[in-house]
């Protein structure tokens, strides 16, 4: 245990990390002496309603989707992803842990939403999800997504903070302190949490062995490690813009022509675009 916890903190020696509140489930335990960032109420409000625009374009309707190409619902202010029972997860299911999540924050969620968190979502497809929007579950849990973007906003900054170690040691080690100086670098700018939050809710950490195009991933890890070496400053967002597109770009000349992925790169773009200028 001892060799495994010095293990881990020379690998993130170095790592811009001040206290948190309530840890994501499934959290990489961080060494003893390293403390959690933080975020204030009115950073996690303001940062919230931007991933809201971002997601939503502000239209409460759009806080549950489901998309024609997907086999799973889209839910809350990051979309945050709930497969049916019985389907295939490609991409990291994280709604489960948001439920979790707001009983650890005592917030109170209906009895068949708990039900179904051990199961699956209770729509078993888009059709039947479509059909229960005036469906009293379905309306009582809109209510809960709209009324908690602030703390969905720091369930991703705890999830955030829970992948820093794994995308740390995920890597091959000649990598490692690149990584790790890009992302310190980004913490310590003005607005440079909001990026890094946005983008590991948008697109994941990147070390997903599904999450890939001809070998290829397109999440934090892929940006950070893309980045040129920078320090803390305006450039760090500009920067961490530029890679943001760069990879996004790849992912899409990487894709299967049959999803037709190149539909969403606009959005993209102007998403990622907006990373470069501090919203602080």
């Amino acid at each position: 245990m001892y060799i495994k916890k010095r293990l881990l903190t020379v690998v993130l020696s170095g790592l811009l990390l001040t206290a948190c509140t309530p840890l994501v489930k499934d959290e990489v335990a961080y060494p003893e002496d390293v403390t959690k960032p933080k975020l204030s109420q009115y950073e996690l409000n303001v940062i919230s309603e931007k991933i809201y625009q971002n997601e939503t374009s502000g239209d409460p309707k759009n806080l549950m989707f489901w998309s024609t190409n997907e086999n799973f619902a889209s839910l809350g202010i990051g979309h945050f992803i709930w497969y049916p029972a019985g389907e295939p997860k490609r991409f990291d299911e994280t709604f489960p842990a948001m439920i979790d999540y707001y009983v650890a924050n005592k917030v109170q969620v209906p009895a068949w939403l708990l039900h179904a968190r051990k199961i699956g979502a209770p729509w078993r497809d888009r059709a039947t999800f479509e059909r229960a929007r005036q469906d009293r579950e379905f309306q009582q849990l809109k209510m809960l997504l709209m009324n908690t973007k602030a703390l969905q906003t720091q369930f991703f900054f705890d999830r955030l903070h829970a992948s820093i170690p794994e995308i740390v040691k995920y890597v091959a080690p000649q990598y490692r302190k690149h990584i790790v100086n890009n992302y310190n670098a980004l913490a310590a700018t003005k607005g440079g949490w909001y990026p890094l939050i946005d983008y590991i809710n948008f697109k994941g950490k990147g070390i997903k062995a599904t999450e890939r195009y001809n070998n290829q991933g397109w999440g934090l890890l892929q940006v950070l490690k893309n980045m040129r070496p920078v320090q803390a400053g305006p450039f760090a967002l500009m920067e961490f813009s530029r890679s943001a597109k760069e990879i996004l770009q790849r992912r899409v000349r990487n894709s299967p022509p049959e999803r037709n992925e190149q539909r969403w790169l606009k959005g993209w773009m102007k998403r990622v675009n907006g990373y470069a200028t501090p919203i602080l």
